[in-house]
């Protein structure tokens, strides 16, 4: 028995879309997370922690070290593991923030559940130490067997003590992109932005890209301004496209993607798509199918769907009629 694929259609027209917030449709320039990591030590290991190797052996020497003592021969312990720490430094971060945590072991530990980090720096890109992590670790699902138990979180594990500098309530113009380029979205912010506040404030530069002169009465005053514009209601536009997962048998498209005229045969299934309705005159039915100029992709795979095509046949059938160019849109495999 054929499998019935199950086509997810996302409805990507002006007609169809909802409208959408702002705040969802772009991203402020200079308001973002940044990444920060560091390397430290997991300690208290029930005898799954690293055995041994340089890493491992020279930090606990170091650490040591620190603490006023100073051992004379190697140091080795399958209590300790080497890790290492990520956090994500959220835009506009203040000192004594918290953070949340995820430690990665490097060495041949076989669990780091039950340990406990020890003061681990957090740099950034730029070399500077942003957040100081410690604390015990919590490794989820291990009762039921965690297939992952070198990884593991450290919520609010981290305090932020170092500010990234910025100037945003002084600013006099902002730079908006959007999270997915589209010139009628870009066209339509702008419009939006502009007959709400009532002046020619917002230019669209590009696909992505929308800038933002501050209004007078908002300077030093942009945080409120935001407030307003991320909350226009605008209608998001996109190319017809339809992305195939392959391994999953998976297909979501676009309301806009169309098929033109075209007949194609797979296996023992013959379709059609003419510019008039016909006939099937072959004798054989459930073989071919009669489908108008202008049809949707939503229609045809209904109309598929009905004869039981199962997915490797429907994937194999789009990458045919997109080649052919009868398929109107992109198709992105993944």
């Amino acid at each position: 028995m054929k499998k019935i694929l199950v086509l997810s259609f996302l409805l990507t027209t002006s007609s169809y879309a909802a409208p959408s917030r702002l705040k969802d449709l772009v991203s402020v320039k200079g308001v973002r997370e940044n990444p920060i990591l560091g390397y430290g030590l997991v300690i208290g290991l029930n005898g799954s922690g690293d055995a041994g190797g340089e890493i491992t052996n020279t930090s606990l020497k170091k650490m040591f070290e620190k603490l006023g003592l100073n051992p004379k021969t190697e140091i080795t312990s399958k209590n300790v593991a080497a890790v290492v720490v990520t956090a994500k430094l959220p835009a506009f971060a203040r000192v004594g923030q918290k953070l949340d945590l995820v430690i990665s072991s490097i060495g041949d530990a076989s669990s780091l559940a039950g340990g406990t980090l020890l003061v681990t720096p957090l740099k950034g890109g730029d070399g500077n130490i942003y957040a100081v992590a410690a604390g015990p670790m919590s490794i989820g699902g291990l009762k039921k067997g965690a297939k992952f138990a070198t990884t593991g979180t450290i919520p609010n594990g981290a305090t932020v003590e170092r500010e990234v500098l910025t100037d945003f309530e002084k600013k006099n113009s902002l730079r908006l992109s959007l999270n997915n380029p589209d010139f009628t979205t870009a066209a339509r912010i702008e419009k939006v932005i502009n007959e709400e506040l009532g002046g020619k404030f917002a230019s669209a530069k590009d696909s992505t890209t929308i800038d933002l002169v501050v209004p007078s009465q908002y300077e030093r005053n942009v945080v409120q301004l935001m407030a307003i514009i991320e909350n226009f209601k605008v209608n998001p536009d996109s190319a017809a496209k339809i992305v195939i997962n392959e391994r999953t048998g998976t297909i979501v498209a676009g309301g806009d993607v169309t098929v033109s005229p075209v007949a194609i045969s797979h296996a023992d299934l013959s379709i059609e798509v003419k510019n008039e309705g016909g006939n099937d005159k072959s004798g054989k039915p459930n073989t071919l199918y009669f489908m108008e100029k202008g049809t949707t992709l939503n229609e045809l795979v209904k109309s598929l769907n009905a004869f039981g095509v199962a997915p490797e046949d429907l994937i194999s059938i789009f990458q045919t009629l997109k080649r052919d160019g009868a398929l109107v849109g992109d198709i992105e495999v993944i």
